[in-house]
């Protein structure tokens, strides 16, 4: 995720010890964050009075008021601030923490680039929240929702393919908006009063697929009980869309190259040529050179459909628009139903972030259409999630970190499910309470 610009998050550190006050605010402000140090719980709410603050730093052993009752006070009275907690001695004391509202946590002593990997951790959770709050008309471009480079690319492409007639060829998984993508070139162009004709060459069986695209006479076959127009007649001055041309037949490829070459098509049953005025827009989510290679698709088609090409990135490659469109979809579907939209907790919007959407945008889509009918309440957490989903693991975070790193965090999300029993932990880890012990010592010494 982007960190954006360091300046604009502003770190309130509360700590009685000085020198830690000091390294804490030495370090943050080096690396470019605005920082306010504190070294009482009363001097922090009067700052958290009369400061605009995006994260909270506090020491849980502070006289008088301890560190986690101070995050009680601003999780109970703020919005959209980020705490952690520092000064633990053990898992236990972690848990505490988290329940009373502290989103991370470090054990003393805790190095420069501990300090700095937990603020961008609570950083990017804050990222994610805000994202949830933009306006989803700003984030709206020829119908596509994204802000992601690869997806501005697509708009950009867009806008050049819209002023010419060229034909166009739409790259993509399915479920990436590559009809979009083709009525935003339609529509953007001038042949936008013109029909706009979507035909799905998978749908329609190959023996149909000729009568289909190109019409039929009356008595060309059994059934044709009367002439019919053709969906290249249909879109005459305006746009065809071929969706999945890679599974159109070598036979009608070469139909399909005629067209293209001559601007003109034979209904079924007529000699009679007939000329048309449409432009192509075709899709794929095949690699169709890989079958020109194979001999699976015709090398001279796959060149004339290819003058303009736009690939439509998957969406476990858009990073933060998977906020947005979430955002997006839960309002749509919100005011259909006529209920108030959803909050998502931060572990729900962490696990949507860490799936790898196979079915792309129409199944992020079809997800919260399902979350909106089904769900009761007013938040989403990850249990209403569909079971393969739940425990998806950002693999691009894990592979920097060490096995004892990531049994620390399972140990600690264990202890914090069952409310710091060590007996029912011992049960789910299926380890000893000594076991469990001597890890716990060990989590707490740094490994």
């Amino acid at each position: 995720m982007g960190r954006g610009n360091k300046k604009t998050y502003r770190i309130l550190s509360v700590n009685n010890d000085s020198g830690i006050l000091d390294f804490i605010q030495d370090k943050l402000i080096g690396a470019g964050y605005e920082v306010t140090s504190c070294s009482s719980v009363e001097k922090a709410i009067r700052a958290l009075e009369f400061s605009t603050i995006d994260i909270v730093i506090a020491e849980n052993n502070m006289p008088v008021i301890k560190g986690v009752d101070l995050l009680r006070y601003v999780k109970e009275n703020f919005n959209n601030i980020e705490m952690m907690i520092t000064g633990l001695s053990d898992i236990e004391g972690a848990v505490n923490a988290i329940k009373g509202g502290a989103e991370d946590y470090l054990v003393k002593p805790f190095s420069e680039s501990a300090l700095f990997e937990a603020v961008l951790r609570m950083i990017d959770k804050l990222e994610r929240n805000r994202m949830l709050q933009y306006d989803p008309v700003v984030t709206v471009s020829h119908g596509i929702i994204g802000q992601c480079p690869e997806i501005k690319e697509v708009f950009n492409l867009i806008d050049k393919a819209a002023k010419t007639i060229a034909n166009t060829l739409v790259r993509g998984e399915s479920g990436t908006g590559k009809e979009l993508v083709a009525r935003a070139i339609h529509y953007s162009s001038d042949r936008s009063s013109s029909p706009f004709v979507s035909v799905n060459c998978t749908a329609i069986p190959d023996t149909l697929l000729e009568s289909e695209l190109f019409g039929h006479v009356k008595g060309a076959f059994t059934g044709a009980k009367e002439s019919r127009a053709g969906f290249f007649q249909i879109a005459d001055s305006g746009t065809i869309f071929l969706d999945e041309i890679g599974d159109a037949s070598l036979s009608m490829q070469s139909k399909l190259l005629r067209v293209l070459q001559n601007k003109e098509i034979h209904l079924v049953g007529s000699s009679r040529v007939r000329k048309v005025d449409t432009r192509i827009i075709a899709a794929t989510n095949n690699d169709l050179k890989a079958m020109v290679n194979k001999g699976l698709f015709r090398e001279d088609l796959y060149y004339r459909l290819n003058v303009i090409n736009i690939p439509v990135p998957p969406l476990r490659e858009r990073g933060d628009d998977i906020l947005l469109l979430v955002n997006y979809f839960t309002e749509k579907f919100s005011k259909e139903m006529n209920r108030t939209p959803y909050m998502f907790l931060d572990k729900t919007l962490q696990a949507l972030m860490n799936y790898n959407w196979p079915g792309n945008v129409r199944e992020l889509e079809n997800l919260i259409q399902r979350f909106v009918v089904i769900v009761d309440g007013d938040v989403i957490d990850v249990a209403d999630m569909p079971p393969h989903m739940r425990y998806n693991v950002n693999r691009n975070t894990l592979i920097h970190r060490t096995l004892a790193e990531v049994e620390a965090e399972h140990i600690s999300d264990v202890l914090t499910a069952v409310g710091g029993n060590k007996s029912k932990a011992s049960e789910i880890l299926k380890i000893n309470r000594k076991t469990l012990r001597l890890k716990l010592q060990k989590i707490k010494e740094g490994f």
